[in-house]
């Protein structure tokens, strides 16, 4: 199946990768949103639990490796082309993730990596989506920490 123009929506993975009061924003170097910030992650490849391709897609990314804390919300990327036509669609599955050490370097789909405080994320030009699955992610890692309840994976 091709990603552009696809027959049914895609499946894929985004990681909210936080680290203190940081979290891991990538600059996308292939469609669709080429050169604009994102989150790390990418399509599940067949056979690929979602957990598995979390992991992976964040490691070829950013060369980092995470604890995944859980899910934080399932998101619909749809883009039209002018005719009204879905050019792209992903059903997103976002987990929230810790990295507690190594730096992130670009590499895979992604042109840049940054760490940015989630004080300033909303004065950022991010899909309004993403700003709202890092505040939520960052809720729960918070929540988890209270009630001891975060999952290593």
């Amino acid at each position: 199946m091709t990603r552009e123009y696809p027959d049914r929506p895609i499946a894929a993975v985004g990681v909210i990768v936080l680290r203190g009061d940081q979290v891991l924003l990538i600059k996308r170097a292939n469609p669709p949103k080429p050169d604009e910030w994102s989150l790390p992650g990418g399509a599940q490849d067949i056979g690929e639990t979602v957990r598995d391709a979390a992991r992976r897609e964040v490691l070829e990314e950013t060369g980092l490796k995470i604890n995944i804390g859980g899910l934080v919300d399932v998101v619909d990327f749809i883009e039209r082309d002018d005719a009204g036509q879905p050019r792209y669609h992903y059903s997103l599955i976002d987990f929230w993730a810790e990295s507690h050490n190594g730096e992130a370097a670009a590499g895979d789909d992604a042109a840049q990596t940054q760490w940015t405080r989630l004080a300033d994320i909303d004065a950022l030009p991010l899909w309004p989506e993403t700003q709202r699955v890092i505040h939520r992610a960052a809720h729960l890692r918070d929540d988890a920490a209270k009630e001891g309840t975060a999952h290593a994976g």
